[in-house]
This record gives structure tokens, C-alpha cells and sequence, in this order.
């Protein structure tokens, strides 16, 4: 049986072993065969999913949504469907960038507020008598 072993696959991806490892015990990576001695061995297979995992990563998956995409390219998928899960996470981002863009209004908004305001606020968290 040809294959790598946690080891070489860390190297290979520039993971670390106990990151493997973590895939592994979560369900985002299936757990690997077994050589004789008890070894795991890694098939090159792996390597393509750990790439997926970065470049999802990378793209703003969470290891929830990574570990559902593997399972569902582990299956029968239409091209259609994928393009319908790249449109609901782009959706999902442009919804976070309003949010982000809301939040800097509003902190920009405070930087303008007098500073007499900001001592008065600063005080309601104080002891009372200070």
C-alpha cells in the first residue's frame, strides 16, 4: 500500500500534525487506512481535500460549512448545485459587509460626539460619589 504518513502529509500541506489530527477526530477528514503495523497512510487523495480545506478557509468558510462541501462532493453533485452554494456565500458575505459598514458609520458617529457627552457617559459606570 503506497501512501504518506502524517508526517509527509504535514510537510506536503503545510499543516501541522496535530491539525491533521483535529480534522480527523472532528469529521472534516476521513480517517485514513491502516497499514499493518498500525500506521495511518495517507493516499494523495488527501492532499486535494486538505487544499479544499485551505482555499475554503480562505474564501471565509467555517470548518462547519468545509466538512458539509467535502461531504456533499463526496456524492453525486450537479454543477448547478455547487453554483448555488457559491451564490448563497456570496450573498452571506455581501450581508456582512453592510454590517461592517454600519458598525464604522456608527463608530465614526461617536468620534464626533462633544466631549462633555463622552465624560458624563464615562461617569454613569463609576461608584456613585466619585
Amino acid at each position: 500500500m503506497e501512501g504518506m504518513t502524517r508526517g509527509e502529509l504535514a510537510k506536503r500541506t503545510g499543516l501541522s500534525m496535530a491539525t491533521i489530527r483535529y480534522y480527523e477526530d472532528s469529521g472534516i477528514l476521513p480517517a485514513p487506512e491502516r497499514r499493518a503495523n498500525g500506521y495511518r497512510i495517507y493516499t494523495e487523495n488527501y492532499l486535494v481535500k486538505i487544499k479544499f480545506i485551505k482555499d475554503a478557509q480562505s474564501l471565509g468558510y467555517s470548518l462547519k460549512e468545509i466538512q458539509e462541501g467535502l461531504q456533499m462532493l463526496s456524492q453525486e453533485m450537479e454543477a448547478e448545485t455547487l453554483k448555488e452554494l457559491v451564490r448563497n456565500k456570496i450573498f452571506e458575505i455581501d450581508e456582512k459587509i453592510k454590517t461592517l459598514h454600519s458598525i464604522q458609520t456608527m463608530l465614526s458617529g461617536l468620534l464626533e460626539t462633544p466631549k462633555e457627552d463622552i465624560h458624563n457617559y464615562l461617569r454613569s459606570f463609576r461608584k456613585l460619589g466619585e
